[in-house]
């Protein structure tokens, strides 16, 4: 049955408009725009188009182009392959805008800001808006074609790996956002007196981000269609090796719940752990870092830590200095007791000394010297202020002894020489 709709007589040149039908009513109807000088077509009867331009009794070239358009391959035809293609292209361009619309314009509105709280979240976001932008692109480009469903239901897999990207990107941007709590909550921690709430700052973030992992991964794994309580009942043997082997990683865990429940340290203390000896940089909950001396960096187990012996030498408040001046053996002992009087007016004076505990006494009689031992503490516990307090006092002693006529000694041997002829 063909029913057509023309329109109202015109000259030969006009183009015509006109709709057809083919079979019943129910079926999409064919447009067709007719002139003398060109044609247009759209047939919507079926998944294909085609567009009909040129001559009306020369189209030939279009109509070439339309049959190569909806050849098929491999169950899809080539225009949804193009289709394909250029949502892949769009899904890179929209990805240049938005790098742009962050660096031009987001990152500037944020930087007129007081709070520091947008520019945290506009960085941690970044990664996680462009990962988003990859996943939606890829899925759409995917919906213009036709994948099988034998033997594998194609698109039911990339309809769950989809969701499943979904929800691990958006764990990732909660994880990204978990640098906030550094920045908010490390500021209102070093206004306080206590140290204990700046340890816990980033002990607090890594907890956090240990939940999102975890209950991410649980719902990617549901999302999968798989059972969490399944999976861990069917462990079996497998199971406890897993524990077995996980069991040095929750001591390590516990033995950080120690150290801040017990806090033999801090961040930033001097400490000694058998040969290691330096400061503590990180306690995380695996292991603490200590930066030595020679500044490189050793990670301490957290569980050794707790059957170990900690030295926190920045603990103490103040800085001992144990040491011996050795004068030689000509000096008097009128001599030596105006030295031992001099070198305890030096300690009874000096402002960087403790007066609190100090020793000044003639000791022994060297190999090589008479000895005076000297005991005393700095004031300050900073290295390089206790460096300066016992250079000062070294060289004023040198001072005093040279003006009572006195010689350090130095290791030395008199041989003496004996004529064993009569």
């Amino acid at each position: 049955m063909m029913t057509q709709l023309a329109a109202n007589a015109q000259p030969s040149s006009a183009p015509k408009i006109s709709r057809h039908w083919a079979g019943d009513f129910s079926e999409r109807p064919r447009w067709e725009i007719t002139g003398v000088e060109s044609a247009l077509s759209f047939d919507f009867r079926s998944p294909s188009w085609q567009i009909s331009l040129g001559p009306l009794e020369e189209n030939e070239m279009w109509h070439n182009i339309s049959e190569v358009l909806d050849k098929t391959f491999l169950g899809n035809t080539v225009w949804q392959y193009l289709l394909f293609v250029l949502v892949i292209l769009a899904t890179f361009l929209a990805k240049i805008f938005v790098k742009q619309l962050y660096s031009k314009v987001l990152v500037r509105i944020t930087a007129r800001t007081k709070t520091e709280i947008d520019d945290e979240l506009i960085m941690s976001s970044r990664r996680p808006v462009f990962m988003l932008l990859y996943v939606v692109g890829f899925y759409v480009a995917l919906e213009m074609l036709n994948l099988p469903t034998d033997p594998v239901d194609l698109p039911r897999f990339f309809h769950a790996l989809f969701t499943s990207l979904l929800i691990a990107d958006f764990g990732y941007m909660l994880y990204s956002a978990t640098g906030i709590i550094d920045h908010t909550l490390g500021k209102l921690a070093k206004r306080t007196d206590t140290d204990l709430d700046d340890q816990l700052v980033p002990f607090l973030r890594r907890a956090i981000r240990v939940v999102i992992i975890v209950v991410v991964g649980v719902m990617v794994i549901q999302n999968l269609g798989y059972s969490v309580s399944s999976l861990v009942a069917g462990l079996g043997l497998g199971g406890l090796a897993f524990a077995l082997a996980a069991k040095d990683t929750l001591a390590n865990t516990f033995g950080s719940i120690t150290i801040f429940a017990d806090r033999p340290f801090k961040l930033g203390d001097w400490i000694r752990v058998g040969d290691v000896e330096g400061y503590v940089e990180d306690i995380g909950f695996r292991s603490t870092r200590v930066r030595t001396f020679e500044k490189t960096l050793i990670s301490i187990p957290n569980s050794k830590l707790t059957d170990t012996p900690i030295e926190n030498v920045d603990a103490r408040p103040i800085r001992r200095v144990k040491m011996t001046v050795g004068v030689t053996y000509d000096t008097t002992p009128e001599q030596m007791e105006k030295a031992v009087e001099e070198i305890r007016d030096i300690l009874r004076n000096h402002p960087g000394v403790d007066q609190s505990y100090w020793l000044v006494y003639f000791t022994d009689f060297g190999p090589s010297s008479l000895d005076i031992f000297i005991y005393y503490f700095t004031r300050s516990k900073v290295w390089a202020e206790y460096l300066e307090v016992r250079q000062q006092v070294n060289l004023e002693i040198m001072r005093r002894l040279e003006r009572l006529g006195l010689s350090i000694a130095f290791p030395s041997r008199t041989v003496y020489l004996h004529n064993m002829t009569g």
